[in-house]
């Protein structure tokens, strides 16, 4: 395990309220409502039934590269080559700077078909195309991150300087998000590819900010992660070596992974690690016609291995049959999400 400290100030400072669209993400310090969060919290879960919510959708167009590689072995590629490679391609979008990329593609077009380069050509417009696409989600929309969606999710949890474990981490924001919602504790990130220590939460922007809480006065103010206790482990899941004593334990976008022979194991290793009375957060991206697009489109950069796109009923239906008790349910603009205990078994 290795501390992450960050002595160097931020390089910019916020103020409750700003909102801006930068070239690579937009700064979101608004505190109102967010854009999207439907509250599921009421249903009846121990009601439902797989006849009434359905099977999740399967995204089953695969990058060429994780093709090639099954072709040539005769097995299918290694989850953690799979992963990283994910990692390197989402953090190298994740660091475009999309209004000059965009534009450099457009100058390349044109010279291609100048040259009747239809190779060329052909290139330049699929690289637009990725633009335009991550543009719309993770800049137009700010989908990926949400701020103002994921605070409503995880707001009301009854915790004072929390431990936190985020498990899958890659860059860690919902864990820093947490950490400034419930000031004052200490944050485990914990991810098996290196990358993600080094490059998507290494080189997280120190000067994004965070609204939360000042715990001196109640009142609300922004963070930045340089003042959040954060360590990073590099390992297995299967391999910590913690026992039952984190506050919240969060994973995002994790369970959709495992297929349902394998749903059981994704959901203890959760219960593994959070204290009794402790919260669970989950979420897993929404089922729907623009993130179906999304992951089609981008297939060839993000899809190396098993993945489902599910709605809330379906990730609350697994979440109850594998013990747990939903405390809230919600829907943003692309996640599901729901904050969970682990049921009592008196």
């Amino acid at each position: 395990m290795a501390t992450s400290t960050h002595s160097a100030p931020a390089t910019a400072r916020h103020q409750i309220g700003d909102f801006a669209v930068g070239p690579q993400y937009v700064i979101d310090v608004r505190d109102q409502p967010p854009d999207m969060f439907e509250d599921h919290s009421t249903k009846n879960w121990s009601k439902l039934t797989w006849r009434d919510v359905g099977r999740p959708y399967r995204v089953e167009k695969w990058a060429s590269e994780k093709k090639d590689y099954e072709r040539t072995h005769g097995e299918p590629l290694p989850i953690l080559d799979g992963w990283k490679k994910f990692n390197a391609n989402f953090h190298k979008y994740f660091n475009t700077n999309v209004p000059e990329a965009a534009k450099s593609a457009r100058a390349e077009l044109t010279q291609a078909i100048a040259k009747f380069d239809m190779h060329g050509a052909s290139e330049a417009v699929e690289e637009m195309f990725h633009l335009l696409i991550w543009n719309r989600i993770h800049r137009a929309e700010d989908a990926i991150w949400d701020p103002r969606g994921k605070r409503a999710l995880f707001e009301g949890l009854n915790v004072k300087k929390p431990r936190i474990l985020f498990l899958g981490a890659a860059d860690g924001y919902e864990a820093m998000a947490l950490a400034a919602m419930y000031p004052g504790g200490h944050t485990v990130l914990v991810d098996y590819d290196d990358f993600c220590k080094t490059e998507r939460f290494g080189k997280f922007p120190e000067a994004y900010p965070f609204l939360g809480v000042d715990p001196a006065t109640g009142h609300k103010r922004v963070w930045y992660r340089e003042e959040m206790n954060i360590d990073f482990e590099v390992e297995d899941i299967r391999n910590l070596k913690y026992g039952r004593e984190f506050d919240i334990v969060v994973s995002i976008g994790l369970v959709e992974h495992f297929p349902d022979e394998h749903k059981a194991l994704a959901y203890e290793f959760h219960r593994r690690f959070v204290k009794p009375g402790g919260y669970v957060i989950v979420t897993t991206p929404r089922d729907q016609t623009r993130t179906r697009a999304w992951y089609y489109v981008m297939s060839d950069l993000l899809n190396y291995g098993y993945r489902e796109l599910m709605d809330v009923n379906q990730l609350g239906l697994y979440s109850h049959e594998n013990g747990f008790d939903v405390l809230r349910a919600g829907v943003i603009k692309a996640h599901n999400g729901l904050i969970l205990k682990v049921r009592d078994s008196r």
